[in-house]
């Protein structure tokens, strides 16, 4: 876990639940927040609440204590183009060129902002339930692969994994 020294939040939604009682109606609050350093470290967190502060500060509580990190090309994008599914939310994360910038919505931005993500093109596919594109995004970041891994996974230098790209 890191510190909480340069960390940024942001809100990503906030869900009403309406528990229906004898008197009425009881209200609850429900919260979705991503958290990241904006140089590769990011977690999200989900917090319920029956006021709104309180279920985004127990969301934003839980989010810090699920950072991980994020691997990234030249600190601004991905190393290669990913998908990923989580539920019925299905993302499609793409490597941009220098100053394309963030070409995504919703949940996706987000998270792109906080992790510090600047060149990228994303497109969710499937479900627009934010809770499913938060987790199938966050799986993608993960699974993402360097250069350096790959070449040590098949016993390779860095420079002829790259190379083959051509």
């Amino acid at each position: 876990m890191m510190k909480d020294t340069n960390l940024k939040d942001k809100l990503i939604s906030i869900n009403r639940i309406a528990k229906v009682v004898k008197g009425g109606r009881r209200f609850g609050f429900s919260a979705l927040v991503v958290v990241g350093n904006q140089a590769g470290s990011i977690g999200f967190g989900h917090g319920k609440s029956k006021q709104v502060p309180d279920a985004i500060k127990k969301a934003t509580e839980n989010a810090k204590n699920s950072l991980t990190k994020v691997l990234l090309r030249e600190g601004r994008t991905l190393h290669h183009d990913i998908s990923a599914k989580d539920g019925a939310g299905k993302v499609l994360l793409r490597v941009a060129p220098s100053g394309t910038g963030i070409i995504a919505g919703g949940p996706i931005r987000a998270i792109c902002e906080v992790a510090g993500i600047k060149d990228i093109v994303a497109k969710s596919l499937g479900s627009s339930n934010p809770m499913n594109v938060v987790r199938a995004c966050m799986k993608a970041l993960k699974n993402q692969r360097s250069p350096k891994m790959i070449a040590q996974l098949r016993g390779k230098t860095i420079a002829e994994i790259t190379k083959m790209k051509n």
